[in-house]
């Protein structure tokens, strides 16, 4: 900050005010938007109009003037002549206007001599007064902290970025128009529960004072949207934050977005097709075919292959012949601690460490062993597997799904296996859910259910490598 700068800034407003002029007026009303008139320029040539912006460029020449004004990620360019706005108003244009204010003007869109698309001021208002000036040059770009911190500043002065969080809202609302399509009703669930559930991961604790008893913050949606299903609803479906106390890194923010659904009658075949039209239809959407991701381009036309955990693993030497010693030393090397040893976790557990970064092109890794989630229907053809889904698109998991569990006494059993885990140190382990295991009792009729990850959809569609580029204001440790 140039403090010369900032104290001429505060000594403007001062000298507005003591003329009667409100820096800061409550409104400014505009007939028409940048983006209108940049879009379809002919539609407004030679049409009084009254625009409003940010000020990015001012540059005085004579009885003349030239500003880049920008609003909405469009700019038009405000042109200014003595004599079209008058002595009084040129003169306040001089004094009191400076790059980063938010200026309004009306006036006729018209071209330059030069060609560019501008509109002929007749009048002008100063609507919010900047107390700094822009950097002509955005030094924070090499900063990465700070434009994750000043995301405002990130916006206002990079394009990239702008037009990243542009299409994240755009992905938004076409996953939601895909869902609405095909008859399923977004439905909101509670942030705070008192027993949290639907993943493996480590709760935020909070404290309900008119209760006296402490409160989470959810990890997923998945155990209410299934209550859900117990009560009626046949597609249902929630696009929501979900909170997990756990890494922050390229992939991961303790405060995420995800989107659940469940469908009635369905399986974990028909959530993989589901999983794969709406991810297709989406980058159709928002015009991405292929993207490069991490180095490496993914085409978004192919179809998605499907690949058993197990047969991926056996191609990397691990199958039903290695030994459970071997397994063991395997967890050794790679680290990989467990509260007690059981080969299906370990398993699991391998996978991610070993196949997880060769996944580039959209694989969905199915039937995984039984003992990674207790949530999961037990294949119908192998009671050591269940029907659960994981997506994987550029060494990323972006999706998971099952069959849904929808045994009351199965769900008991497995419930209290995850309790004994927690016993013996799984902070991650699941909860005993006794209301959630009392609505499957009133019976839940064959279920398919998905969660997709948000965050990491747009960072793939988008083609960044860190997650903390399409969150708009990622966790970040304390300044100081």
């Amino acid at each position: 900050m140039d403090r010369k700068d900032y104290k001429n800034r505060v000594e403007l407003i001062e000298s507005l005010r003591s003329e009667g002029v409100e820096p800061y007026p409550h409104s400014a009303r505009v007939s028409v938007s940048i983006e209108s008139i940049v879009k379809d320029p002919d539609s407004y040539m030679g049409k009084l109009v009254a625009v409003a912006g940010r000020i990015y460029a001012l540059r005085f020449h004579g009885k003349v003037a030239f500003s880049t004004i920008r609003s909405n990620g469009f700019q038009i360019q405000g042109f200014f002549k003595y004599d079209s706005l008058g002595e009084e108003q040129y003169r306040f244009l001089k004094k009191y206007v400076n790059r980063g204010d938010f200026l309004w003007l009306s006036g006729e869109v018209t071209r330059t001599k030069k060609g560019e698309l501008s509109v002929l001021a007749r009048e002008i208002k100063l609507i919010s007064k900047s107390l700094y000036d822009l950097p002509h040059e955005w030094f924070g770009i090499g900063d990465i902290e700070k434009r994750y911190r000043q995301r405002y500043l990130d916006l206002m002065l990079n394009k990239e970025p702008f037009e990243i969080f542009r299409t994240r809202a755009k992905i938004v609302e076409e996953m939601r128009r895909f869902l609405w399509n095909r008859g399923f009703l977004e439905m909101e669930t509670p942030v705070l529960q008192p027993i949290y559930g639907g993943a493996n991961a480590k709760p935020f604790k909070t404290h309900v004072n008119a209760l006296d008893r402490d409160y989470y913050l959810r990890i997923s949606d998945e155990l209410y949207l299934k209550r859900l299903i117990v009560g009626g609803y046949e597609r249902v479906f929630e696009i929501s934050k979900d909170f997990r106390n756990e890494d922050i890194d390229t992939t991961h923010n303790p405060e995420f977005t995800m989107m659940e659904a469940y469908w009635a009658y369905a399986d974990y075949n028909d959530m993989m097709n589901l999983t794969e039209e709406m991810i297709k239809e989406i980058a159709a959407k928002i015009g991405v075919e292929k993207v490069k991701f991490r180095g490496v381009e993914i085409d978004f036309s192919k179809p998605f292959r499907r690949e058993k955990m197990l047969d991926m693993l056996a191609k990397r030497g691990i199958d039903e012949k290695t030994s459970d010693e071997e397994i063991k030393a395997m967890l050794e090397e790679y680290k990989i601690k467990l509260p007690r040893y059981e080969r299906g976790l370990a398993l699991g557990k391998l996978f991610e460490r070993i196949c997880e970064e060769d996944l580039y092109e959209p694989v969905f890794v199915i039937d995984h062993p039984k003992e990674t989630t207790p949530l999961c229907k037990l294949h119908r053809e192998n009671p050591e597997l269940v029907e659960r889904f994981e997506l994987y698109i550029g060494g990323v998991e972006l999706a998971n799904g099952y069959t849904e569990l929808n045994d009351p006494m199965l769900q008991e059993q497995l419930f209290r296996e995850e309790v004994e885990r927690r016993t013996l140190g799984d902070e991650e382990a699941h909860q005993y859910d006794e209301d959630f295991v009392e609505a499957l009792r009133w019976g839940m009729p064959p279920t398919g259910g998905v969660g997709i990850g948000v965050d990491r959809l747009t960072m793939i569609l988008t083609g960044k490598e860190s997650i903390k580029e399409v969150i708009l204001f990622p966790m970040l440790a304390p300044k100081n």
